[in-house]
C-alpha cells in the first residue's frame, strides 16, 4: 500500500485507540479528584462537589442547591449522612463508596391504569405521581433551560424503553408532544437534578425513573405546568393560529380557554376542531366575527375576559 494512503489510516487508528471514553468523561470519577471536604473561605467550588450534592439529595439528605459549592448546608448534610451511617465524616473515600451505592427502597408495583396521573411543576423542579386522586410519589427533576424549555401542556406516556441511548439514563418514557421528541428519562449527570439544564426533557435520578417506569403504564396522562403562569405568557409567541397549528402558543390558548370555561379538551398543543369551536364561541359571545382563528384581538379577549357561567355548572 502506498505510504500516502496507509500513514493517514495509521494515525486515525491511533487516535481511536487512545481516545477517552465519552461516557466515562460524562461521569467524572470523584474518588480520584475530590477536594479536601472542609469549610474554607472562600468555599470550595468544584464539579465533584455538585456530584456529591446530587448523591446526598438522592439519599434524602438535603444539601441545598446543587451548585458545586461546599458551603455550610452541604457540610451539614454530609455530616448528617455520616452520622446516620455510623461513618467517619473525615474518611472521604469510604463516604464516596457508600454514597455511590443505590439507596435501598421497597420495590414498586404497577399502578392501576386509568387511576394514575403525573404532574410536573417546572418552577418547583418536582414530579408528582397521583393515584386515584391522591399524591403517591414525589421526585426531584431537572427541566429545560430558557432557550430549550420543557413543553407546558397535557400529554400522555406513549413509549417506554430501557436504556434508550447515551445520556438518557436507564429508562425512557416518551411523551406525545407534536412539535418534537420529549420524554421523562434518567441521566448520567445527577448533579443537574433540581436545575434548568435539559434540552426540554424531564431528567430524573436513575433510581427514581426506574421506579416511575414500573409504576406508570403507557397512556398515563402527564401534565407539565409552570406555577409562574404569568412568566409563560411572556415567553410564548403571539402568531396567528388556526386549525392545523401546533406549538406552545396553542397550549397557552387552550389553557386560557379551559380556565375561562370555554374548552373541555386537553391542552395538547394541537389546534383542532374542538379548540376552534371554543374560540368561535368566545368570539360570538363578545361580538366578534366567529372565525375560529386566534389573532391579536382574540389574544387580548382571552386575557381580559372573565370566566363564563358555564364553568360553574
Amino acid at each position: 500500500m502506498p505510504k500516502k494512503i496507509w500513514l493517514p489510516l495509521l494515525i486515525t487508528l491511533m487516535i481511536l485507540v487512545t481516545a477517552p471514553d465519552v461516557q466515562a468523561e460524562n461521569c467524572r470519577c470523584p474518588n480520584e479528584t475530590l477536594p479536601n471536604l472542609h469549610l474554607t473561605s472562600p468555599y470550595i467550588k468544584d464539579e465533584s462537589v455538585a456530584y456529591l450534592q446530587a448523591r446526598l439529595l438522592e439519599h434524602d439528605f438535603d444539601p441545598g442547591p446543587i451548585d458545586g459549592i461546599y458551603g455550610p448546608r452541604t457540610h451539614q448534610a454530609l455530616q448528617s449522612y455520616a452520622q446516620n451511617r455510623n461513618l467517619d465524616p473525615e474518611a472521604v473515600p469510604v463516604l464516596w463508596l457508600t454514597l455511590t451505592n443505590k439507596p435501598t427502597a421497597a420495590p414498586a408495583s404497577p399502578l392501576e391504569p386509568g387511576k394514575v396521573q403525573i404532574a410536573i411543576d417546572l418552577a418547583a423542579h418536582k414530579l408528582v405521581v397521583y393515584h386515584d386522586g391522591e399524591s403517591y410519589r414525589e421526585y426531584p427533576v431537572a427541566v429545560g433551560t430558557s432557550k430549550t424549555p420543557s413543553p407546558v401542556g397535557e400529554w400522555q406516556v406513549v413509549h417506554k424503553s430501557l436504556n434508550w441511548g447515551t445520556g438518557f439514563g436507564t429508562r425512557w418514557l416518551g411523551l406525545n408532544v407534536p412539535w418534537g421528541i420529549y420524554g421523562i428519562h434518567g441521566t448520567n449527570k445527577p448533579w443537574s437534578i433540581g436545575t434548568n439544564a435539559s434540552h426540554g426533557c424531564i431528567r430524573m435520578f436513575n433510581r427514581d425513573v426506574e421506579e416511575l417506569y414500573t409504576l406508570v403504564p403507557r397512556g398515563t396522562p402527564v401534565r407539565i405546568h409552570d406555577s409562574r403562569i404569568d412568566d409563560i405568557s411572556q415567553k410564548v409567541g403571539r402568531r396567528t393560529i388556526k386549525i392545523g397549528s401546533s406549538g406552545q402558543d396553542v397550549v397557552y390558548v387552550q389553557e386560557l380557554l379551559k380556565q375561562k370555561g370555554y374548552y373541555l379538551g386537553y391542552a395538547d398543543g394541537r389546534y383542532g376542531r374542538m379548540t376552534a369551536l371554543a374560540v368561535k364561541y368566545l368570539q360570538l359571545l363578545h361580538g366578534y366575527p366567529p372565525t375560529g382563528v386566534v389573532d391579536e384581538d382574540t389574544y387580548k379577549l382571552l386575557e381580559s375576559t372573565a370566566p363564563t357561567a358555564a364553568k360553574d355548572r
